[in-house]
């Protein structure tokens, strides 16, 4: 966590002095922009179950490389298409337990569970996913080759494979985690990447469930969608 905080307030300098540094470029007919992106997010679920709850600070860390394809004799209109790798966590009270028949889902109440037939207060529950992403964006900007700083708009969707899903438990006796089975492997959805010069708002609305189809809590079905929203930072 502190290797990838440290490398997004790294990337984040970068991208401003990469900025500063293109005052003093010559005119460049045949630029490309914002190949490189690192963005943080908070992450909500979306079609809770009765009584679910989240708690913490359920954050995601993203970072790659996009290939800028411009479309039209200007560059204000391009095609992105990229490779990255995303951290996400999603705190709540939902308890992942494994079992000989497969995962059990249960609400966690007053944060008390019973685990070997001890009553045990728990600190923090958590999915948490790895996953190697290709974002698909539509891209305008209003930009110029002597432009550096400008308006942008990049809509499109993510594709994503999830290769680590653990769900992760810590008590005030022990901590536990294991490979959730039941996380879906592959996620999509629709993004928008909206702002103007280093700083810019990231939407991410799942089209996919977090869960595979067949997960229950209490007779519910866990239908639960992430939605991420937070800052995207961008360099050429």
């Amino acid at each position: 966590m502190k290797q990838l905080l440290f490398g997004f307030i790294l990337l984040t300098n970068l991208s401003i002095l990469a900025q500063n540094d293109r005052q003093s470029d010559h005119m460049d007919l045949k630029y490309l922009e914002d190949q490189f992106y690192l963005g943080i997010t908070y992450n909500s679920l979306l079609n809770k179950p009765t009584d679910f709850t989240q708690r913490n600070l359920s954050y995601g860390l993203q970072g790659g490389f996009i290939k800028d394809i411009p479309v039209n004799s200007n560059r204000t209109f391009a095609i992105g298409l990229g490779l990255g790798y995303a951290i996400n966590s999603y705190y709540s009270n939902l308890w992942a337990s494994e079992t000989s028949e497969g995962v059990e889902y249960s609400i966690i109440d007053e944060d008390v569970i019973t685990l070997d037939g001890n009553e045990v207060t728990v600190k923090r529950n958590k999915f948490e996913t790895h996953l190697l992403e290709v974002p698909l964006e539509f891209r305008w900007r209003n930009s110029s080759p002597n432009v550096y700083k400008f308006t942008r708009i990049y809509a499109g969707m993510k594709f994503g494979y999830i290769f680590g899903g653990r769900s992760k438990l810590v008590t005030s006796s022990d901590k536990s985690s294991f490979e959730n089975p039941d996380i879906r492997k592959f996620q999509y959805g629709l993004m928008l990447n909206v702002g103007y010069n280093t700083f810019n708002i990231h939407v991410y609305y799942a089209l996919s469930n977090l869960l595979e189809d067949g997960a229950f809590v209490d007779s519910e079905s866990l239908d639960l969608q992430p939605l991420r929203i937070g800052l995207i930072f961008y360099i050429l």
